[in-house]
């Protein structure tokens, strides 16, 4: 079961419509706590933010997936992880699975005696692919199949899902597209010092393939922001306005203006010498004719296109440092009760 095959009250549906808000937690009543015994499992994509253009507001989800399986018991937190990133995650409640978990749970209106978790975690670390987005929704779809389990209701809208998780982020990019599924468009609206986070999935053309060249060192997402500067030229955001409205084209219509449609000006070059190897390859690659690009903050590199690299582009990528993997465009969260 997807988290979009019902469409409750307050429900962003997969074709990124919305219906009327669901008061779920509501102040003042005491939390319905879960019985021991109810178990979930959610199998959540990784993602690509960015592509190019669309800084902080275009996203596609990759088929790398993150499985956690989540059980309630009589008290504590039983925390197992195995994969990527197990040896450097902590295993109590500051892991973020088990916050995002208790955040979906408390927003819900709903409590749990006590946590047991198996997370198998296959999305690449701080290598630009989404992978603390992937886990705050892991563990925001795992409280709502919990709720759905226990016979507590539907659970988490996915309208729901993409803002609790982009709370988590600070911007619904990489969330929204783990939670929908395919490729999105975002935004954030903010009225009285709160952001409320928004996104429409788009229908990606059935041509439209990925590749991922995955290096074996990390980036972090705060140190690359740092680079950017506060104001850009008018020339430059005219640019990236045109190139972010072409990739919506690109990506559902007409994947010939890929290429056009993955240039940028306002983050990418700025953050080029932070990232030599990754920058060196997106050019080297673009200069072929693939549409490369950033993906997230790096250092990983996405390229989008009607067909996979050859292997003289796997070639390539190695002599840089970097891995190959084609990849498929993704759906959205899958969530099993029981």
């Amino acid at each position: 079961m997807t988290s979009g095959e019902m469409t409750e009250p307050g429900e962003m549906t997969r074709t990124g419509e919305m219906t009327q808000p669901d008061e779920m937690a509501r102040p003042g009543v005491a939390p319905r706590q879960l019985p021991v015994g109810v178990s979930t499992r959610v199998r959540v994509p990784a993602s690509s933010a960015n592509l190019g253009p669309g800084f902080d507001c275009l996203g596609i989800a990759l088929g790398i997936y993150d499985e956690v399986i989540v059980e309630t018991i009589d008290s504590g937190v039983v925390l197992d992880v195995e994969g990527e990133g197990s040896a450097n995650v902590p295993r109590d409640d500051s892991h973020l699975v088990v916050r995002a978990l208790r955040r979906g749970l408390a927003h819900a209106g709903v409590s749990a005696p006590g946590l047991k978790l198996r997370c198998v975690n296959t999305i690449p670390h701080s290598r630009g692919l989404g992978s603390s987005a992937a886990a705050a929704v892991s563990g925001l779809a795992a409280a709502s199949g919990l709720v759905r389990a226990a016979g507590f209701g539907a659970g988490l809208s996915d309208a729901e899902l993409v803002q609790l998780s982009g709370e988590f982020e600070g911007h619904p990019d990489n969330a929204a597209a783990s939670v929908l599924g395919s490729a999105v468009v975002t935004w954030t609206e903010s009225a009285d010092g709160v952001d409320s986070y928004h996104a429409h999935r788009l229908a990606v053309h059935p041509d439209v393939c990925a590749t991922v060249f995955v290096p074996d060192t990390e980036s972090s997402t705060s140190f690359t922001r740092g680079l950017l500067p506060d104001s850009v030229p008018r020339e430059d955001a005219i640019f990236n306005l045109s190139r972010a409205a072409l990739a919506v084209v690109a990506l559902t219509s007409d994947p010939s203006n890929l290429m056009a449609a993955s240039a940028d000006r306002l983050h990418q070059p700025y953050r080029a010498s932070a990232m030599l190897p990754t920058s060196t390859l997106v050019a080297e690659l673009r200069a072929r004719g693939h549409a490369a690009t950033v993906s997230g903050a790096g250092p990983t590199v996405l390229v989008l296109g009607t067909a996979p690299v050859p292997a003289d582009i796997r070639v390539l990528a190695q002599g840089h440092g970097f891995e190959t993997h084609s990849v498929a465009i993704a759906g959205g969260v899958d969530i099993t009760a029981g």
